[in-house]
């Protein structure tokens, strides 16, 4: 007889209904004869019957009797066993129907609830028997009954397990969150392969859940806050990592002194301090992003700033803190939250700033255990939030630095129209850039830049400009300039190399770059040499644009000893010469840079328009550096400002240089006094060069901002100032040129030199 044979299906009143073969075989009853009589009855027959009976019964199989839904009603199905259950068997499942946590639900193949562990009462504490004959699904109450009983059926169905299914019940009236449960579903099959139902196992893992997801909040705003340096960065990095996950809103407001890189103030914070808010996620906020207010008494937040406790708060519609702020209830009514922990930003005993968490419409209401997890997250963020504040202190004291140390307001250069750009990095830095008017009408463009960032690459950009603006003086040429402000950025590189060793700067090397352009409108022409940056670029006046062929040096103070190659450079008046950091190289100064078009056709636009062009592009991609470029438009002095008079090497060349020094000063207006000034300035400096010169001689007078007289000679000897004695007759020159003019020098060129001399002179005495 095989094992799960039905031999007879009795009633709820104990009547036979169903009577099978082997029934009729094992006690000798046909079915007509058994159904419809009393079980009881039968059973006190075979007992009273023959010895037949009894020993067919007693070779007869083991039984197993179930109840089996009908309809509405439960039936009592007797069927034969294949092999007796042992004491342990039915102890074992004696246990797990009555004692295991684990709920154990048998359905059957309509996924009804035939038998159900009464240890756990089902998933929502219902008496079993008020369970036995439902849908699963209505019994467990689940949040979306509909799937869970499509994922029962494929398993009933396929006969594929499903394990371990995370799925959400409804909330209860008297609960303050929905329960999770982990559900597994396994099909029943008969002897012979047809299905019977499934069994569920369900878990609570309510706590478990809720559990892991806090670990993993917290483990998520450990890896996604932090990453910038700017206070209101690291706000909105918090926010966008807690919101889902942990709130359905978040609000973040920072003391206003912490955004600007101040010292937090002490607890309790005085009513008056003002703060930021500095992100928000969620609804509409209350206040704008950005709107600075000082926190209104007598709400949870101002709390918070007094003690620097968390407060978890029951948002009610009458909740007497709301009146005190009417635009934060407001918010908060239309948003619908109903929960929210306020946490203290705070750090050493000194508040930073609160956050706000909320949860709002279908969200759980938080629970203490939450409260921790907030603590958490805020002690997370305020260590962030400190580290920026930090640096934000020091970036802005580096800014303002090397803000200070720029130009101001360029000077205004009659030749050369400048236009600088200049946009900052977040981490600051060294680059400059500079127009400095020489003798002779020429400007010397430079643009220069220190590696590092902070407040020393800031104090180094200023010694090195500074120490740029004494070597101009002497009127050097561009690589001569370059080469001995090399040697000045060795002897600071020295100097940092000998600091203690536990000063920071000791293990940072010092590396800095310059390009260095001088512009002479008389003769249009740009003398260049560069270290460590790239190749400038000129714009024509037609529009087209080229790089200029200026030899690579070597930074500035490096190993490399090699010399700054200068070039000179033909540029026609109205050409525009851009010089600019390592940061361009690729986008703009490169032929085939993204930015370069715009240098393209920009021969005859304004100036301040192509700088702002350059900036908005740039500005509008990501860029993590510090960037300067140098925009120059150059312009030819008049023709009849410029006095050039060939001169012979012999004593007559003092009188014929007086006497066309003399008209061309009346020519321009200039005054007696200034005439006579001049006439003996040419005297001196022509008499030097036929003295200690040698020939071709030239005087060229230049008149600008400033009266340039100049005499050129083709010896390489150098002129000095000498003190002679009351008996000599010789060797005043220099002595009384040096006291006649504003400033005085000698500039070489590669064949000879020039010895100048500058006197000021007024706008007003030019002849119009």
């Amino acid at each position: 007889m095989a094992s799960g044979d039905v031999l007879v299906l009795i009633d709820e009143v104990g009547r036979v209904v169903e009577w099978g073969r082997t029934a009729e075989e094992l006690f000798g009853w046909s079915a007509e004869e058994a159904v419809g009589q009393s079980v009881t009855a039968l059973m006190r027959e075979v007992a009273a019957d023959g010895e037949w009976r009894g020993e067919r019964l007693s070779k007869g199989p083991a039984v197993l009797v179930k109840p089996v839904l009908r309809g509405t009603s439960v039936v009592w199905q007797v069927l034969a066993a294949g092999d007796t259950m042992s004491g342990r068997d039915v102890a074992i499942l004696k246990a797990m129907f009555t004692q295991s946590p684990v709920g154990l639900h048998v359905l059957d193949d309509q996924l009804r609830v035939v038998r159900m562990s009464t240890a756990t009462r089902g998933l929502r504490d219902t008496p079993v028997g008020h369970l036995l004959g439902k849908h699963f699904t209505e019994a467990c109450e689940l949040e979306d009954p509909g799937e869970e009983a499509a994922v029962a059926r494929r398993v009933l169905e396929s006969g594929e397990p499903v394990v371990n299914r995370l799925v959400r019940g409804l909330e209860a009236p008297d609960q303050h969150k929905r329960r999770l449960h982990s559900i597994s579903y396994f099909r029943l099959e008969g002897s012979h392969g047809h299905v019977l139902g499934l069994v569920a196992f369900t878990v609570d893992v309510t706590e478990r859940e809720y559990a892991q997801d806090r670990l993993a909040l917290l483990d998520m705003v450990r890896t996604r806050v932090g990453h910038r340096l700017n206070v209101m960065d690291v706000c909105w990095e918090l926010v966008d990592a807690v919101v889902p996950a942990f709130a359905g809103i978040a609000d973040v407001e920072v003391v206003e002194d912490v955004v600007r890189g101040e010292d937090p103030p002490l607890v309790p914070v005085h009513r008056d301090v003002p703060l930021r808010r500095a992100a928000f996620q969620g609804r509409v906020p209350a206040h704008p992003v950005g709107d600075v207010r000082p926190v209104p008494t007598g709400t949870p937040f101002s709390r918070v700033l007094s003690d620097l406790r968390p407060r978890l708060v029951s948002i009610e519609q009458d909740s007497s803190w709301l009146a005190a702020d009417p635009a934060r209830a407001d918010a908060i009514r239309r948003s619908g939250a109903h929960s929210l922990i306020v946490a203290p930003l705070a750090l050493h005993g000194q508040a930073l700033g609160v956050v706000s968490f909320y949860r709002h419409q279908q969200e759980d209401p938080f629970e203490w255990d939450d409260v921790a997890v907030a603590s958490a997250v805020c002690a997370h963020a305020a260590l962030c939030i400190d580290n920026a504040r930090q640096y934000m202190r020091q970036w802005i004291i580096a800014s303002t630095v090397q803000r200070r140390l720029l130009p101001q307001q360029p000077a205004t250069q009659t030749t050369v129209e400048i236009s600088p750009l200049h946009l900052p990095g977040p981490e600051g830095g060294g680059a400059w850039f500079d127009a400095i008017a020489l003798p002779g009408a020429r400007t010397a463009l430079i643009v220069g830049d220190v590696a590092g960032r902070g407040i020393p690459a800031a104090i180094m950009m200023g010694l090195l400009r500074t120490a740029i603006h004494t070597l101009a003086a002497l009127d050097l040429q561009p690589d001569e300039l370059l080469a001995r402000l090399s040697d000045t950025t060795a002897r600071f590189a020295a100097a940092r190399a000998a600091l203690p060793p536990m000063d920071p700067l000791n293990r940072e090397p010092l590396t800095a770059g310059c390009a260095i352009a001088i512009y002479d409108p008389v003769d249009l022409t740009c003398t260049i040499a560069r270290a460590g940056l790239p190749e400038p670029v000129a714009v024509f006046p037609d529009g087209t644009s080229a790089g200029l062929p200026v030899p690579p040096g070597p930074p500035l103070a490096g190993r490399d000893t090699a010399p700054f190659p200068a070039t000179t450079v033909d540029l026609p008046e109205g050409s525009i010469l851009a010089m600019g950091t390592a940061a361009l190289a690729d986008e703009l100064l490169a032929p085939s840079g993204p930015v370069r078009p715009l240098l393209d056709g920009a021969g005859t636009g304004p100036l301040p328009n192509l700088r702002d062009d350059i900036a908005r592009t740039l500005t509008s991609g990501h860029r993590t550096g510090e960037t300067l470029m140098l925009l120059a438009r150059t312009k030819a002095l008049p023709t009849d400002r410029v006095l050039t008079r060939s001169l012979p090497a012999n004593p007559e060349a003092a009188p014929i240089a007086r006497t066309a020094a003399r008209r061309q000063l009346e020519a321009w207006g200039m005054d007696e006094e200034t005439t006579f000034t001049t006439e003996l300035i040419v005297s001196e400096l022509v008499g030097n060069a036929v003295r200690y010169g040698a020939p071709p001689l030239q005087l060229r007078l230049i008149l600008e901002r400033m009266l340039t007289c100049e005499v050129s000679d083709t010896a390489p000897s150098a002129p000095h100032v000498k003190h002679a004695r009351t008996i000599d007759e010789t060797g005043r020159g220099l002595f009384i040129i040096a006291s006649l003019a504003d400033q005085w020098g000698t500039r070489y060129q590669t064949q000879g030199k020039t010895v100048w001399a500058e006197q000021p002179t007024e706008a007003s005495t030019l002849s119009t």
